[in-house]
């Protein structure tokens, strides 16, 4: 058992895998991180499901079950990816119940190519959250436009929530509310708000990778700005957390029951070799968070992870410099979480097209056999 995780743990840091194959779950491998790495729960993505699938063989036999029914590609890949996250819900359920529901948690997404679609992300989260059918799950819905009102939609149906995909303050704002707005739907349609249960991940590395762009395109910024936006954004969102769970209205809904939405720090792998490896861990530690990484960087925090405490509270003054440095630099905030936010969704969507192109070869190969 890794001291660092362990230190992590112990900071208040809920550790998640991001990642998923049929391959973990059925050669023990989840169980083993579960057990010896404080892995407490777990977020997929259609690129995720799409390298399992192209990459392992134990998919084969579910495949030609469904092709010899006469599945589509749609309705192959809902399979194959509901019966991995059911299948991960099972092993997660004693962290789930040890941690009275806070962790132990498995993450599915609704297809990205509804992130535009109020509607239609709605009815796809109520199918996934009926197919898998444990308690455990999440639904990952998007932050965009189209999102918020979906997202307050679900929750006020008892379900479950991760929000994925968020860049921006603004928008986290707005999450927030969609959260409060989604947990009085629930209430007023008489679910029990201390089963509902949702994480806002905000993305992390994406933002220095468009901000250090940028400013390498700035003739005389400074060199030491690069690297630096993504952890002050991401310690100025945990402020507005702070803010935002403390008001009259949050007060109300805990009083029956609701429970904080914790900030989930995602995209913590490293796009910058340059950059240490463990960054997007160290210097986000702080109560009450996730941080998703890739097994990658569990491993590396693992090895040589710098665990010092709180990293987020010490540091708001700082964080707040950053970004003003980054203005007068002349770095458009809104232009990059913007941009951040459309390339989000293209890159799901691109995965998501490659992830049916795998079942649909794997189902051709199937009916040919």
């Amino acid at each position: 058992m890794s001291d660092r995780l362990q230190q992590l743990s112990e900071a208040g840091v809920s550790i998640w895998l991001d990642d998923l194959s049929r391959e973990r779950i059925e050669t023990g491998n989840l169980a083993d991180l579960i057990k010896n790495d404080h892995v407490v729960g777990i977020t997929t993505n259609p690129t995720i499901f799409a390298n399992a699938l192209a990459e392992g063989e134990r998919y084969d036999d579910q495949v030609r079950s469904l092709a010899a029914d006469g599945a589509d590609v749609d309705r192959t890949v809902f399979e194959l990816t509901t019966t991995d996250v059911r299948d991960a819900c099972d092993i997660m359920r004693p962290v789930h119940d040890d941690t009275s529901g806070c962790d132990g948690r498995v993450s599915i997404e609704v297809s990205p190519a509804l992130a535009d679609d109020t509607a239609a992300t709605v009815e796809e989260a109520k199918r996934l959250w009926a197919a898998v059918d444990r308690p455990n799950l999440y639904i990952k819905i998007p932050g965009t436009t189209a999102g918020i009102p979906a997202i307050s939609e679900v929750l006020g149906e008892g379900i479950s929530v991760n929000i994925t995909l968020i860049f921006g303050l603004d928008r986290y704002a707005q999450v927030m509310d969609a959260y409060f707005t989604g947990l009085e739907k629930a209430r007023a349609a008489g679910h029990d708000l201390a089963g509902i249960r949702s994480v806002a991940s905000f993305f992390v590395s994406r933002v220095d990778t468009e901000v250090d762009k940028r400013l390498d395109a700035l003739a005389g910024a400074p060199d030491a700005l690069k690297g630096k936006a993504g952890i002050a954004n991401a310690r100025i969102a945990y402020q507005r957390f702070e803010e935002y769970f403390s008001g009259d209205r949050w007060e109300g809904l805990k009083a029956q029951g609701a429970h904080i939405q914790r900030p989930l720090w995602a995209s913590t792998g490293v796009k910058n070799p340059a950059y240490p490896d463990t960054m997007y861990v160290d210097q986000l530690v702080v109560a009450d968070t996730v941080n998703t990484m890739p097994e990658k960087t569990l491993r590396a925090v693992a090895d040589h992870g710098e665990i010092e405490g709180d990293q987020v509270h010490p540091n708001y003054d700082d964080a707040a410099a950053v970004l003003a440095d980054l203005a007068e630099a002349g770095i458009d905030y809104d232009d990059v979480i913007a941009t951040l936010e459309s390339e989000g969704v293209e890159k799901f969507v691109k995965s998501w097209g490659e992830l049916a192109d795998t079942v649909q070869d794997q189902l051709g190969k199937a009916a040919a056999k």
